[in-house]
């Protein structure tokens, strides 16, 4: 049975710092699914985890890249796979999912047939105001692990 771990947060810092502690948490080779609304936090949460991994440059959304990436701790690989919708175009993303660094996949369920079957899905929801639901879904050992030693 899969288990899932749903955090509440009251606004755009606590989501941050739930997901900077996430970030400290990830090693080489780590694969995340980001889903949610438009406006749900994706790249918010993305930001945090940035700060986990302690990249220094400013995170902001791949919409017109599809990947973009930074350096910190390890490599931060952020995905968003959006405009491929429809596609079956594998833009090399064994690379990003089995390289040196953590991969972050905003939309991912376009490219679903492509991800790794160990990884951590994440899905972040409305609430009321600035209050999210973040619904942390891993699949495998380590990454039960990781939520675990997150939600302590």
């Amino acid at each position: 049975m899969e288990q899932t771990f749903t955090i509440q947060t009251q606004s755009p810092d606590e989501t941050m710092d739930l997901s900077s502690r996430l970030g400290t948490l990830l090693q080489e080779g780590d694969v995340l699914t980001l889903e949610g609304d438009l406006g749900a936090g994706k790249t918010t949460f993305t930001k945090g985890l940035a700060k986990g991994l302690d990249v220094k440059r400013t995170v902001n959304s791949p919409t017109f890249t599809i990947v973009k990436e930074y350096k910190g701790r390890l490599p931060l690989y952020h995905m968003d796979v959006y405009r491929l919708e429809d596609s079956d175009e594998d833009i090399g993303f064994d690379e990003y999912f089995y390289g040196n660094g953590v991969s972050v996949i905003e939309w991912a369920h376009f490219i679903e047939e492509f991800l790794p079957s160990n990884r951590l899905d994440i899905r972040l929801s409305y609430l009321e105001g600035d209050m999210r639901s973040i619904k942390l879904m891993p699949k495998g050992d380590h990454y039960i692990r990781v939520c675990e030693e997150l939600v302590k």
